[in-house]
């Protein structure tokens, strides 16, 4: 499983139209609208490196509004909440 992170910009009056846009493409799990430079954090989980030339510049870039687009590939996750997850079995309210 290959983890995008996808920092965008967009104009100001469309983060909104922009994140509900990026929610419908195929691989896009989150979309945050966030503070600083940057309008969106969109979350991309697929299963393979390829679709990524796909998704970012012909799909998420072209969604109107974007005016850019920068992309992360994680190599590692670290996550307390899966960590928390598994620890809590059992022990449900």
């Amino acid at each position: 499983m290959v983890t995008a992170i996808v920092l965008v910009r967009t104009e100001r009056e469309r983060v909104q139209e922009a994140a509900q846009a990026m929610l419908e493409v195929e691989g896009v799990t989150e979309v945050y609208s966030v503070t600083g430079p940057n309008d969106l954090v969109v979350m991309v989980r697929i299963p393979d490196f390829d679709r990524l030339a796909e998704i970012v510049p012909e799909k998420l870039a072209q969604v109107p509004g974007v005016d850019r687009t920068e992309t992360l590939v994680a190599f590692r996750c670290y996550s307390n909440y899966d960590l928390d997850r598994v620890w809590s079995l059992g022990f449900e309210e």
